[in-house]
């Protein structure tokens, strides 16, 4: 309802403008303006208050009924990913063969170096995603070669994994950043080779029929308990070189990374609520 009430303020203030003529930069930045600094309304909110509590009470729709997990394991309404026992749920990114990671006798499985990134047999939109990842003893390398992974919603957008423990690197390709785009809020990580939890929420971009991106995803990641990320924009993909691009998408698999440095990352306890 706020476009509606946008657009009946500049339409107000500034006259209607036809379809047939050019719209000055001057206005146009009025316009602008104006949009930025709208005041919100809510529609359903107008006309003659209510006097009495049960006219603003309302019992439908009926909300459904989750019992939790415990200890991190899954809710009842989740889609188990990976629960220790099989790699079944995960293909070869690069030719959809079965995953070739290794699979743990702790219900972890770990990366197999050079083989390629994995992803998930199923598409997803919306999710809550929670996912645990533990970077290894003993620590190898430094920079962007330590225990380097990530775990892409979409199979294209980045939240990096990273072992960040007194190994500094360019802050928005650190552990908990969107790749390249968004700063962590903060460095959650537990000490290495103990496991980490990251809980996402992603809400996916949309696309008009042109291919066009005309509303932007968003990330939000809790990491260990900690806000790394709120409800982030996603600008675009999440390249090592390059801009951020937007090519028009629907569902997508969640994709985890071979860095392909020997980062014997090992994730565990994979689990999505498509919201």
């Amino acid at each position: 309802m706020k476009n509606k009430y946008t657009i009946l303020a500049l339409v107000a203030a500034l006259g209607v403008v036809s379809c047939q003529e050019k719209v000055p930069a001057d206005v146009v930045g009025t316009m602008d303006a104006k949009v930025k600094d709208s005041v919100i309304v809510y529609e359903e909110y107008m006309g003659d208050e209510p006097t009495k509590p049960e006219e603003t009470e309302f019992y439908e729709p009926k909300v459904p009924v989750v019992k939790p997990g415990e200890k991190g394991s899954a809710p009842s309404d989740a889609i188990v990913l990976f629960d220790g026992t099989s790699l079944d749920n995960w293909i070869s990114t690069n030719d959809s063969t079965a995953a070739k990671w290794h699979l743990n006798k702790d219900g972890s499985m770990t990366v197999n170096d050079k083989t390629g990134n994995i992803q998930t047999k199923q598409n997803f939109g919306d999710i809550q995603l929670h996912i645990e990842w533990k970077s290894p003893l003993p620590v190898q390398r430094e920079g962007q070669n330590r225990a380097n992974s990530g775990v892409f919603l979409n199979g294209i957008y980045e939240v990096q994994v990273l072992d960040q423990n007194d190994n500094p690197t360019y802050v928005n390709g650190q552990v908990g950043s969107i790749y390249k785009q968004h700063v962590p809020l903060a460095m959650a990580s537990v000490p290495t080779g103990e496991w980490n939890t990251y809980d996402i929420i992603y809400h996916a971009p949309e696309f008009n029929k042109d291919g066009g991106k005309i509303k932007s995803g968003d990330i939000t990641v809790i990491h260990n308990g900690v806000l790394v990320q709120d409800h982030a924009e996603i600008k675009g993909t999440t390249p090592y070189v390059g801009w951020p691009k937007n090519p028009p998408h629907g569902k997508g698999p969640l994709m985890l990374q071979d860095h392909g440095d020997d980062s014997r990352v090992s994730y565990r306890n994979i689990w999505v609520r498509e919201l």
